[in-house]
Formats: C-alpha cells, sequence, structure tokens
C-alpha cells in the first residue's frame, strides 16, 4: 500500500540532537498512523550549515518544495511558533490539509486517543 506524504512541522529549539530526537519521535507516529513522513529538521542539519545565510535559505526553499509535494501537513507538540504558522499558511494556499498530530492518532484509533505523545 501506497503510504501519503506528510510533512511534520514542530516548535524545533534547542539543539540539532534534541530536535532529531523528537522529529523521530513525531516521524514514528506519523509513519505508525499510516503516512510517509518528510521532516527535513531530521536531515537538513547533516549537510546545511544554518548559520550561513545562504545554507540557511536553501534549507528553507528545500523545505518548502518537499512541503508543496506533500499530501498533508502534520502539526505537532503544543507551541506554535512563527516558522510553523508559515507552514500553515503555505499548507493553506496550496490546499493541504493540516491537521494535528492527535489528529491523525485519533482517526487511526477510530475515536481512541492514545497517551504516548
Amino acid at each position: 500500500m501506497k503510504r501519503p506524504l506528510a510533512y511534520v512541522t514542530a516548535a524545533w529549539y534547542g539543539g540539532d540532537s534534541e530536535n532529531a530526537e523528537r522529529a523521530a519521535q513525531y516521524c514514528r507516529a506519523v509513519y505508525e498512523a499510516g503516512f510517509s513522513p518528510i521532516c527535513p529538521t531530521l536531515y537538513l542539519p547533516l549537510f546545511l550549515n544554518d548559520a550561513v545565510p545562504e545554507e540557511h535559505k536553501s534549507g528553507i526553499d528545500m523545505s518548502r518544495d518537499l512541503l508543496r509535494r506533500s499530501h498533508v501537513l502534520v502539526v505537532c507538540g503544543h507551541t506554535v511558533t512563527e516558522a510553523m504558522k508559515n507552514d500553515i499558511a503555505v499548507a493553506q494556499r496550496l490546499g493541504i490539509t493540516a491537521t494535528t498530530l492527535e489528529g491523525i492518532l485519533t482517526v487511526k484509533g477510530q475515536g481512541r486517543r492514545r497517551n504516548d505523545d
């Protein structure tokens, strides 16, 4: 079965390793809900230096391109940052459904709420 692409966004703060660990947990939950997670935070820091303005812009451009290819935007966590608001606005403009991680897990569980996030 082909899994729809799901772009994962969250409040990324702290160091790359903390962000990667949280992103991996979110991606696992999205995967278990039946989607193919796309999360630039997991891999862009491996080869882009965010402190270099050109590379920072490249990271934003690549992330936006991946969002455009996605079927759904999954908003994770309980804080909404400006970057997340931008992701939501782009998804809305492109007609891409935006939902929360809790939302897709509730749908997958047919109304039962999971408490492992």
